[in-house]
C-alpha cells in the first residue's frame, strides 16, 4: 500500500474518537487515510485492554503509511454520578418537591441519591443542579445541616447513574481521581503522545498532573467548567493546549453563551501559543447519517475561521455508522474554508494580543522571508516542541515541514496548526532541508526557506532562503 500525501491540502488538524465502531485495525487504517492526525482514548469508557488494542492498531497504521500518527488519552476526570433509585429510573413531575440524600441507594421515589456528601454541605439555596446533561433541571429550595430538598423546573424522567452538576459553582471534587491515576499511570505505559485533562478549574489542577507525569507527555486542559473559564489565563500558562469541551460547557452555561466563550477561549490560545481543539457534537448526525446538517457544516467552518488547531469528532466517528467518511468530510469542510477567499482576514480577527519574545520576532521574520520568496515550504529543525509551537501560531500562508528521526516528537507535532511532520532518517545531516522537501513531494517546485535551531533557546539559530530546483 502506498503511503498517503505527507501535506494534506489543509492546516487545521482532526481529532477522531475511537471506541465500538472504529476500534478494528481496519477502521484505524481508514480513518488516518481519510485525514485523522490524532487518535482520541476515551478512558470514561471501554477497557484498558481496548485502549491498548486500539493503541497498537494506530502503530501498525503509522507504519503502514509512513506518517506520524498521534495518541490523546482522555481521562475521565471526576464525573459526579447520582445514585441508583428501586425501579432504575422515576418520573419528576413539574413543581414538586424531592430531597436530596447522600447515599448510593433511594429507598423510595420521594429521594435522589448523591453519593457526595461533601457536596450535598456545599449547596445553597438557589442552586441550579443539571443532571442527565441538563435534560433533567432541580432548583434547591432548601439547604441546612445537610438536608437538602430540591424543586422540579419541568417535568421529566431521572434514570440510575445520570450525571450531576450544578451550574455556575465550583465544587469541591479533586480533578485527578484514583480512576485517572490509574488510567494514567496504563497511558503512560503503552506510550500515549498526549494526555487531556477533564473538569479542569484551576492551575493547580494541570499542575498537579504535570507532577505524576513528570514530563513525559503534554498535558491539554479540557474547559468545561465556570471556574475554568474564571482562571482562563492562569490554566493557559501552565498547559500545553487546551480543549474547548462545549457539551460539558452547555450544561454548566446557558446555550447561548457557549459560542461566545469558544471565541474568547480560541483567542486567549491563539495569543500564547497554545494549541486549541474545539470539540463535542461538531457532525453529531453522522452518528447515523452519511452526511451532516448545514448548521453542522457551518459549525465545523467557524472553528476553521477562527484558527483553531484542531477539531475533534467524538460520537461520529467512536459509536458512528460512518466514521471514515465523517472524518473524510470534516477534511473536506477545513480545505474548502482555508482556501476561501476571506480566511486569513478571519483569522487575524482572533490572533489577540501576544507578548513579542525572541523567539516570536524569529518565527514572524521566517514566515516573512518565505512568503518573499514565494517559496513551497518553511522546512525546520528543532529540538523543541514549544518553540515549534511559535512557528504555527503566526498561522502563516507557507506550509510548515517540521523533520526528525524521533517519531515521539513528531507524534507531539501533529496538534500544531499548519505542521507537517516528516520522519528523517538523517536530520543532522547538510541536506537535511532537501529531504525534507523530498518526502513531501516538493523538491524541484521552488524556493524554500529553512529554519534550524538547536539546543535551547538564546542558541545559535540559523534563517536562510534556497532555491530548491
Amino acid at each position: 500500500m502506498t503511503s498517503i500525501p505527507r501535506l494534506r491540502g489543509r492546516s487545521a488538524k482532526i481529532v477522531a474518537t475511537l471506541g465500538p465502531s472504529s476500534r478494528s485495525a481496519e477502521t484505524i487504517l481508514l480513518l488516518a487515510q481519510a485525514g485523522a492526525d490524532i487518535f482520541r482514548l476515551n478512558f470514561s469508557h471501554g477497557s484498558h485492554d481496548d485502549h491498548r488494542r486500539s493503541l497498537e492498531a494506530v502503530r501498525v497504521a503509522e507504519k503502514i503509511l509512513h506518517r506520524p500518527l498521534a495518541v490523546l488519552g482522555d481521562l475521565q476526570g471526576p464525573k459526579i454520578r447520582i445514585g441508583e433509585f428501586p425501579k432504575g429510573s422515576f418520573r419528576l413531575g413539574f413543581g414538586e418537591e424531592y430531597a436530596v440524600i447522600a447515599d448510593n441507594f433511594a429507598q423510595s421515589e420521594n429521594a435522589i441519591p448523591v453519593p457526595h456528601p461533601d457536596i450535598i454541605e456545599a449547596l445553597e439555596v438557589g442552586d441550579e443542579i443539571l443532571c442527565d446533561d441538563g435534560l433533567v433541571s432541580l432548583i434547591v429550595t432548601h439547604a441546612k445541616n445537610g438536608a437538602v430538598r430540591v424543586k422540579s423546573e419541568f417535568p421529566s424522567k431521572l434514570s440510575d447513574k445520570k450525571g450531576f452538576t450544578v451550574r455556575g459553582k465550583a465544587l469541591p471534587v479533586d480533578a485527578l481521581t484514583e480512576k485517572d491515576k490509574d488510567d494514567l499511570k496504563f497511558a503512560l505505559a503503552i506510550g500515549v503522545d498526549l494526555i487531556a485533562q477533564s473538569f479542569v478549574q484551576t492551575a493547580s489542577d494541570i499542575e498537579n498532573a504535570k507532577e505524576h507525569i513528570d514530563g513525559r507527555t503534554p498535558v491539554i486542559a479540557k474547559l468545561e467548567k465556570p471556574a475554568a473559564i474564571e482562571s482562563l489565563e492562569e490554566i493557559l500558562d501552565v498547559s500545553d493546549g487546551v480543549m474547548v469541551a462545549r457539551g460539558d460547557l452547555g450544561v454548566e452555561f446557558p446555550v447561548e453563551q457557549v459560542p461566545v466563550i469558544q471565541r474568547r477561549i480560541i483567542r486567549a490560545a491563539r495569543s500564547r501559543g497554545c494549541p486549541v481543539i474545539v470539540a463535542t457534537q461538531m457532525l453529531e448526525s453522522m452518528v447515523d447519517r452519511v452526511t451532516p446538517t448545514r448548521a453542522e457544516a457551518s459549525d465545523v467552518a467557524t472553528a476553521v475561521y477562527q484558527g483553531a488547531d484542531a477539531v475533534m469528532l467524538s460520537a461520529e466517528t467512536a459509536i458512528g455508522r460512518h466514521p471514515a467518511s465523517a472524518v473524510a468530510i470534516m477534511g473536506r469542510i477545513i480545505a474548502a474554508v482555508e482556501n476561501a477567499d476571506d480566511y486569513r482576514e478571519s483569522l487575524k480577527q482572533y490572533s489577540g494580543e501576544r507578548d513579542i519574545r525572541t523567539i516570536d520576532v524569529i518565527a514572524e521574520a521566517a514566515q516573512s522571508l518565505a512568503r518573499s520568496e514565494n517559496a513551497v515550504a518553511l522546512v525546520l529543525r528543532t529540538g523543541s516542541n514549544r518553540r515549534l509551537a511559535k512557528f504555527a501560531q503566526q498561522r502563516g500562508e507557507v506550509p510548515i515541514l517540521y523533520g526528525s528521526k524521533d517519531y515521539v516528537r513528531l507524534r507531539k507535532a501533529q496538534l500544531l496548526w499548519g505542521v507537517h511532520p516528516i520522519a528523517l532518517e538523517f536530520p543532522e545531516a547538510e541536506n537535511w532541508p532537501e529531504a525534507l522537501l523530498e518526502e513531501a513531494s516538493l523538491k524541484g517546485r521552488g524556493a524554500y526557506a529553512a529554519w534550524r535551531g538547536d539546543g535551547e533557546d538564546g542558541a545559535a539559530w540559523e534563517l536562510g532562503t534556497r532555491d530548491s530546483h
